[in-house]
C-alpha cells in the first residue's frame, strides 16, 4: 500500500516526495515493527540454537545407543548377518504390523533395502507416509535390510551379497503361500546392490524397484550433473584408498556425507539452517528427526569402498557385465534378472539423474525387441521436480509414486516383456470405470523405445572421455598401493584412525553444541522461558520482509557459487581427458574410446532371437482358451500403445469369480501374456488365424469375445476405431455374427468360465 497523506481538504492523496525501495514503502509505525521484530528475531536466535543443542545430544544419546536404524516402526531381527559363515554387518528386520493395519499373510511381502552411503539405516522408514509405511497400510508382510555402524573384519561386496541372498531365503520360506515372490525396493547404494544380487540369484525376486539408484555412473547431461567428474578430478580411486589406511582400514562414512554435501551448498551453508530459524516454531521436530538419520555416521572395510569406486563410480563395469567374484568363478550377468524392474528416478535429483538411472539398458540392450527376446520386463517413472532425499522421504511422493508402484505390482509382474513408462494421473469424477482405481490416481504403461531412452540425455559421445579416467585411475592406484599406501599403513594405528574421525568437521560441530559444552547448558532453561513468553512477528513486519529478502539473495549467491564452481570443473575434465595425447599416455586410442565394432556377445544375442523364436513358433497353433483370450485381448490393442490399470483390474476381478476349478493362477496368466506377445510380434497374420484352434465351441468362442470385450472397453468406456476393426476380424475368423460394434462397455459378469 502506498503511503498516504491526509490533506486539509480531507481527501486523500499518496505523497509523491517517498523514495522507491525494494521492500515497500516505510511503515507508519515504524519504531514499534522494529521493536517486534527485535524480540521476535532474539527469542528465534535463543531457541534456534537450542534446537542445535537438541539436535547434538541426540547425536551423543543415538551413537551411546549403537545406532539403531532410525524407523518409526516396531521391529524384531530374524536373521543377523554377523553370524553367518562369511559374516556381515547387516540384519534382516520383520516390521510388526500395527493394530489397524494387520498384515495378509497370502500377500507378497516387501523388502526394503536402505543404502549404506555414508549414513544409517532408516530412511524408507522414518515416517509413516514412507516405503514401509505403504506396504503397512495394504496388508503385506514388511521387512527391512538394516545394518550396523561397524563392518565386519574380514567383510567385502561378496560378503554383503551372500548375506543379503540368505536374508531373501528366509521371506521365502517364510511365506510360502503368498500371491508371489518378494518385491524388494532398493534406495540409491541398495539399488545396484540389489540389481547385482537378482542378476547372481534370480529365483529369489519377485519385481524390484530401483529407487534413485545410480547404475550407468558415466551418464548424464553435459552442463547438468557434474558429480561424475569427481573421480577424473580426483585422479581416480587412490584416495579411497588413502582416507581407509589413515583409518587403519576402515573408510569413515563422512567423506560420503561431505560429498553430497558439497554438491549444494547453499542448503548444506544456509537454506536449511534458515528454514529451521523462519520456523522455528513448528519445524524443530521434523527437522531433529531427520538430523538424526542424518549425522548417523557408518564405515566401510577399504575393501568394500574400493570395490565400489574402482568397479562402479570410475570403472562402470556394471553394465558391461565385467564384474566378477573374487574368485573369479561367477560374473554378474545382468542379462539373467528375470523378474522385473522398475526404476523411480526425478530431474530435481543432482546425485541420481535420469540418464544414470536409466542409461544401463541401451548399454544391455540395443532394441526393445532384445528386451523381448530376454523376456524382460522394464517399467521407468520420472518425477519432474523432486531431490534426491525427497525421493524416499516427501509424504506426497509416497503417497503418489510409491503407492501407485505398490498397488500396481502385480501388474507390473503380468506386463508383456517390454520397456515401459509408467505415467501416473489425476482421476476424475466423470472418468470411465472409476470403481476400478483407487479413487484418487490412475497409472497407466505406456510402450517405450530405446531411442527414448536416450532422448533423456544429450547424446553418450561425451561418456568416451571417462574411458580415459578409467584407465588413468588404474594407474595411480596402482602407484599408490606400491609406494605411498605401505608408509600410510605403518603410520596408522586404531589410535591415530579414532582421533582422526573424531575430529571430523561434522562430528565436531555436534559436539560443540551439545551439553558435552558447559556453555551450552543453560540454553535449556532460557528456551523454555522464551517458549513460555513467544512474540513471533506478523508476516507484513517490513523487517521480517526484509530478512526473507535477504536469504532469497544469500542462497542466489551461494547457487551463482556452485553454478560457477560445477563449471569451471566440467571444462577442467574436458581440457584433461578429452585430450588425445592424455589418452594416448594411457594407452587408449580413439577407436578404443568410441567403443567402434561389433561387441563379442553379437552371436550370442542373435542366437538367443533365433531360438525365442522357434521355440514360440510352436506354440501359434497350440494352447489354452486363456491363451485364447490373451492373444485376442492384445490383438486389438495393438494400435493403442498403452496399458491401462482398469482393464488390468477388470482382469483380475474377473479371475477372483471365476470358479476355483478353471480359475487360472496368476503365474499362468503371467507366462499366457508373454507368451502370446511373443506370438503376435513373431507373425501376427498366422496367429489371428490359428485362434479357432485354441477356442474350440462356439460358446466358448462367445464368453472368450465378450469377456475381452468389456475389459478392452475399461479405459475409455467404448471401443475406438481401431479397436472396432479389429474386433470384427476377430469375429470373422473365429465365425462368430457381428451383434453391433457400438463398443460401449456392458455390466461385469459376475462369472468368467474360461
Amino acid at each position: 500500500m502506498a503511503k498516504e497523506t491526509r490533506c486539509s481538504d480531507s481527501t486523500v492523496k499518496p505523497s509523491s516526495g517517498t523514495p522507491k525501495n525494494p521492500f515497500g514503502p516505510w511503515p507508519m509505525d515504524f519504531g514499534a515493527q522494529a521493536i517486534s521484530y527485535w524480540i521476535d528475531s532474539w527469542q528465534r536466535s535463543l531457541l534456534f540454537w537450542d534446537v542445535m543443542r537438541q539436535r547434538g545430544n541426540i547425536f551423543l544419546e543415538h551413537e551411546k545407543e549403537g545406532q539403531p536404524p532410525t524407523l518409526v516402526f516396531g521391529y524384531d531381527i530374524v536373521v543377523d548377518g554377523r553370524t553367518l559363515e562369511d559374516p556381515a554387518n547387516y540384519a534382516l528386520l520383520r516390521i510388526k504390523p500395527s493394530a489397524e493395519h494387520p498384515t495378509d499373510p497370502k500377500k507378497r511381502p516387501i523388502v526394503v533395502i536402505d543404502p549404506r552411503a555414508g549414513h544409517g539405516p532408516g530412511i524408507g522408514g522414518s515416517k509413516m507416509a514412507s516405503e514401509i509405511g505403504i506396504a503397512m497400510r495394504a496388508g503385506n508382510p514388511c521387512y527391512f535390510v538394516m545394518f550396523f555402524p561397524k563392518p565386519c573384519p574380514t567383510q567385502t561386496i561378496e560378503s554383503v551379497a551372500r548375506a543379503e541372498a540368505e536374508f531373501l531365503k528366509k521371506v521365502n520360506e517364510l511365506h510360502p503361500d503368498a500371491e508371489g515372490k518378494p518385491f524388494v525396493i532398493g534406495n540409491c547404494q541398495g539399488g545396484w546392490a540389489l540389481l547385482i544380487l537378482a542378476a547372481v540369484a534370480p529365483e529369489l525376486f519377485g519385481p524390484i524397484l530401483l529407487a534413485g539408484s545410480p547404475v550407468s555412473y558415466w551418464a548424464g547431461v553435459e552442463g547438468k550433473n557434474p558429480m561424475r567428474y569427481s573421480g577424473g578430478l580426483l585422479g581416480g580411486s587412490w584416495l579411497s584408498s588413502f582416507a581407509s589406511d589413515l583409518g587403519n582400514g576402515t573408510y569413515d562414512g563422512t567423506y560420503l556425507v561431505q560429498n553430497f554435501e558439497n554438491q549444494n551448498p547453499s542448503n548444506t551453508l544456509w537454506t536449511k539452517q534458515y528454514n529451521l530459524y523462519s520456523k522455528i516454531d513448528t519445524e524443530p521436530q521434523r527437522f531433529l528427526d531427520f538430523e538424526k538419520w542424518w549425522g548417523g555416521y557408518f564405515s566401510l572395510n577399504k575393501k568394500e569402498i574400493e570395490w565400489i569406486v574402482q568397479n562402479l563410480f570410475i570403472g562402470n563395469r556394471l553394465t558391461s557385465n565385467e564384474i566378477r567374484s573374487a574368485d573369479g568363478k561367477t560374473t554378474v550377468n545382468l542379462y539373467n534378472v528375470r523378474s522385473p524392474i522398475v526404476v523411480f528416478a526425478s530431474w530435481g535429483d543432482n546425485i541420481t539423474p535420469p540418464p544414470q538411472a536409466l542409461n544401463w539398458i541401451p548399454d544391455l540392450y540395443d532394441s526393445v525387441d532384445e528386451i523381448r527376446a530376454h523376456d524382460q520386463t522394464i517399467v521407468y517413472c520420472l518425477h519432474n521436480a523432486i531431490g534426491h532425499l525427497g525421493i524416499f522421504v516427501s509424504a506426497k511422493v509416497a503417497d503418489r509414486e510409491h503407492t501407485e508402484m505398490m498397488n500396481a505390482i502385480d501388474i507390473i509382474d503380468a506386463l508383456p516383456p517390454g520397456l515401459y513408462e509408467a505415467i501416473i494421473e489425476d482421476t476424475r469424477p466423470d472418468m470411465p470405470s472409476l470403481e476400478l482405481t483407487d479413487g484418487r490416481y490412475l497409472i497407466k504403461f505406456e510402450m517405450r523405445t530405446i531411442e527414448d531412452i536416450l532422448a533423456l540425455g544429450d547424446g553418450r559421445e561425451h561418456e568416451r572421455h571417462f574411458e580415459v579416467v578409467k584407465r588413468s585411475a588404474e594407474v595411480n592406484q596402482g602407484l599408490y598401493d606400491t609406494f605411498l599406501s605401505p608408509l600410510v599403513r605403518a603410520t596408522s594405528s586404531e589410535i591415530t584412525a579414532h582421533w582422526l574421525r573424531m575430529l571430523q568437521p561434522v562430528r565436531v560441530q555436534r559436539y560443540m553444541f551439545s551439553d558435552m559444552n558447559p556453555v551450552m547448558r543453560p540454553l535449556k532453561t532460557f528456551a523454555q522461558i522464551v517458549r513460555e513468553q513467544r512474540q513471533p512477528v506478523s508476516p507484513d513486519n517490513a523487517f521480517h520482509k526484509l530478512e526473507k529478502l535477504m536469504s532469497d539473495r544469500i542462497t542466489v549467491l551461494l547457487d551463482n557459487y556452485r553454478d560457477l564452481h560445477n563449471a569451471w570443473c566440467e571444462r577442467l575434465f574436458k581440457s584433461i581427458y578429452a585430450s588425445p595425447w592424455v589418452a594416448a599416455m594411457v594407452g587408449l586410442t580413439e577407436e578404443t574410446r568410441r567403443g567402434k565394432g561389433p561387441r563379442p556377445d553379437d552371436w550370442l544375442r542373435n542366437e538367443l532371437k533365433r531360438l525365442k523364436a522357434l521355440e514360440h513358433e510352436s506354440y501359434i497353433e497350440r494352447g489354452t482358451p486363456l491363451d485364447g483370450a490373451v492373444r485376442i485381448l492384445l490383438y486389438q490393442g495393438r494400435d493403442t500403445k498403452v496399458i491401462d490399470e482398469r482393464p488390468s483390474r477388470l482382469i483380475q476381478r474377473f479371475i477372483s469369480e471365476a470358479p476355483s476349478d478353471v480359475r487360472p493362477t496368476f503365474d499362468q496368466l503371467k507366462q499366457a501374456f508373454k507368451r502370446q506377445l511373443f506370438i503376435l510380434l513373431l507373425d501376427e497374420e498366422k496367429a489371428v488365424n490359428a485362434l479357432p484352434r485354441l477356442l474350440p465351441g462356439m460358446e466358448l468362442r462367445h464368453k472368450a469375445l465378450e469377456l475381452v470385450r468389456r475389459i478392452a472397453a475399461a479405459s475409455d468406456g467404448k471401443l475406438n476405431d481401431s479397436q472396432k476393426k479389429r474386433f470384427r476380424r476377430i469375429e470373422e475368423i473365429l465365425g462368430i455374427a457381428t451383434e453391433g460394434d457400438s463398443g460401449t462397455q456392458k455390466e461385469t459378469p459376475r462369472t468368467a468360465n474360461m
